[in-house]
């Protein structure tokens, strides 16, 4: 016969797996914003100049994952330019949060490529793996850009957010990048997932988070633990700019800090932005935002050609 102490474990141990399974779910599977939205958002907000965003030549693309399907993406051609920038969105959003960085690498003659993460957007793939995996789609993508562009042509990366960390990582494992520019990332992805338990929910790390990390692990083979930015900025050889709004309560900028100061200054430039909560640095400080961006690619020797 089973002792009620018995009874109480199995029931506490069933009770953590199913609140362990309900954490990991909300990590791999978000509440993706549909792609529409997402355009009918910014526009609203003003961070899309509709007028000025349909006057640009686009190509719609499709570039094949190597975990089997598709990501979407607008290619913006510039006059030619051997130049381009690959830039990546946050969570739960699209291509379309990344359009209010454009014109930052049009203005100085590049072609910008933006596309849908996985389980994002028109892109496939159905859960979310925080750089996991998508730091291998981006490869996905240069690859193509090389293949459009030339072999010879100058790459670099941006992200926010999410796109920011994925970024990061992706730059541990490409190395003919010329340069990284991440808006808000985070250092951890455990660390991150304690802070926002904690904020959230008022619960402890331990043990929820760490059984809902296997619980992840059996769902899409990804373990919070192997997503850790800062651990992969030491194996880029890339330049990189880290950029984080002072005022972000969502990502702390003190994760963007603890990365710059883990590498060589001659490699890592950060800007702290005043006033701007998270993501919101180039809408705060747009002027110096440029000034920033365009110091960081000229002290790197990009060559830069402003229309």
């Amino acid at each position: 016969m089973i002792q009620p102490i018995g009874i109480a474990i199995v029931v506490m141990f069933i009770f953590l797996t199913m609140i362990s399974f309900y954490f990991s779910a909300k990590v791999i599977y978000p509440d993706v914003i549909p792609s529409e939205k997402t355009k009918e958002m910014e526009i609203q907000s003003e961070k899309i100049n509709l007028s000025e965003f349909d006057s640009w030549k686009k190509e719609e693309i499709q570039v094949p994952s190597p975990f089997g399907y598709s990501l979407f993406g607008l290619f913006l051609p510039f006059e030619d330019s051997k130049k381009t920038v690959i830039i990546a969105h946050g969570i739960t959003y699209s291509l379309y949060g990344s359009v209010k960085y454009v014109k930052l690498f049009r203005s100085r003659g590049f072609n910008v490529l933006i596309y849908d993460h996985r389980n994002h957007g028109r892109s496939g793939g159905n859960n979310t793996t925080f750089g996991f995996y998508e730091k291998h789609d981006l490869n996905a993508v240069i690859h193509w850009v090389r293949l459009r562009v030339g072999q010879e042509s100058i790459i670099g990366t941006m992200g926010e957010s999410m796109g920011a960390a994925i970024v990061i990582q992706n730059a541990a494992i490409q190395p003919d990048l010329q340069f990284v520019i991440a808006d808000c990332p985070f250092s951890d992805l455990m660390q991150l997932l304690a802070y926002r338990a904690r904020i959230e929910y008022h619960l402890p790390a331990f043990p929820i988070l760490y059984m809902a990390s296997w619980a992840s692990y059996l769902l899409s083979g990804f373990k919070f633990q192997f997503v850790s930015p800062i651990k992969d900025m030491s194996a880029s050889h890339s330049p990189i700019l880290i950029i984080h709004g002072k005022a972000d309560t969502y990502i702390p900028q003190d994760m963007s800090i603890q990365m710059a100061n883990v590498r060589r200054p001659a490699l890592t430039q950060i800007y702290l932005a005043p006033n701007s909560g998270h993501a919101e640095s180039i809408i705060k400080n747009p002027e110096e935002y440029d000034r920033v961006v365009g110091d960081f690619l000229s002290q790197i020797k990009i060559p830069l050609n402003h229309q």
